[in-house]
């Protein structure tokens, strides 16, 4: 799929090496239940250059509530280096489109 099909993409970039962050775990999940419960809509990781397009397709997006859930703690394992951070989420809402 290409990236600008995609409604959702990410890029992320290790700002302590200036390089993209290549195979770094995330998980993309989405509010359900009235606000009670975190629903895993598919786990991926960036590319060589660090990003992570297609995460949903256009059928899929929907108004609602969703968390992208880095595991910047196993990428920095993999470096050999400790992570301040276990887990970095990054959460937005998406609005039902305006009428007219």
């Amino acid at each position: 799929m290409a990236m600008e099909n995609s409604p959702l993409t990410t890029h992320v970039l290790d700002t302590a090496s200036g390089l993209p962050a290549r195979g770094l775990c995330l998980r993309l999940s989405r509010l359900e239940n009235l606000g009670q419960q975190w629903m895993e809509l598919k786990t991926s990781y960036t590319n060589l250059d660090g990003r992570c397009p297609g995460l949903l397709t256009p059928g899929q997006m929907k108004p609602g509530t969703y968390k992208l859930s880095f595991n910047t703690e196993h990428y920095w394992k993999e470096r050999g280096q400790e992570s301040f951070y276990p887990y970095v989420e990054a959460t937005d809402r998406l609005a039902p489109p305006l009428p007219g």
